[in-house]
């Protein structure tokens, strides 16, 4: 999958001012006009981390709302949630980490869009890379919320049967294994990804040590006449 088929338009906007911007495929202009439209749209929340999807013209539109910024990426139908859900969360951590405090806060439309700018077009580019295993861990982290929140409705109903603290007690046990198993199952699948890395970084390395001694040796050979 290439970032032209998936990834089309990302923005940082504060409010409803844009802040900085990337557009990726030939419709980036249209699907923008689209995207921005949405900003006074967005239900209004106290919440952090608070995420949105719509569908359009073949596009989802995918919006995460954090401290009064919102983090926006225009993508393919065929591209799964979780990625481009993955691509703003490392947006908004990158964003956070060089804009925060307070930074940002009173910067004019699309001032940060050639510095950031980039940053989002990098960041397309890993999250579609690394797709397979970016999905892999957004789903192990989807398992662990989901047990966290079947537990707790068993819990509340736990109280309100009125059953004893040692039955509680044994469910909060049995969510602390699951969860921990879960992460152990995250962990892996992030270890296995940094192994794979290593060993095409090792492989690219070997490879260019073999053509720079193939080389010397060529030039070696050409100096003192290695066919006699």
């Amino acid at each position: 999958m290439s970032r032209q088929t998936s990834f089309a338009y990302s923005f940082v906007a504060r409010g409803r001012v844009v802040l900085a911007e990337f557009t990726e495929s030939d419709r980036g202009g249209n699907l923008s006009a689209v995207a921005v439209q949405w900003l006074p749209r967005l239900p209004a929340t106290n919440r952090n981390n608070e995420r949105f999807t719509s569908n359009r013209d073949d596009h989802s539109f995918n919006f995460l709302v954090e401290d009064g910024y919102v983090y926006c990426v225009v993508a393919k139908e065929s591209v799964s949630g979780r990625l481009s859900f993955a691509f703003l969360e490392r947006t908004k951590a990158e964003f956070k980490q060089r804009y925060g405090g307070g930074r940002a806060d009173g910067a004019p439309a699309k001032s940060l869009t050639k510095e950031f700018g980039p940053i989002m077009k990098e960041k397309m580019k890993y999250v579609i890379e690394h797709a397979e295993e970016i999905d892999k861990v957004s789903q192990v982290e989807a398992q662990i919320s989901q047990v966290k929140s079947i537990t707790l409705d068993n819990i509340n109903k736990v109280m309100d049967r009125g059953e004893k603290l040692t039955v509680l007690e044994d469910k909060t046990t049995d969510l602390r294994d699951q969860a921990q198993l879960y992460k152990k199952q995250g962990n892996e699948i992030k270890r296995k990804m940094w192994y794979q890395n290593v060993k095409i970084k090792l492989a690219v390395i070997v490879i260019l040590l073999l053509i720079i001694g193939l080389i010397a040796w060529l030039s070696a050979c050409s100096g003192f006449n290695c066919s006699k």
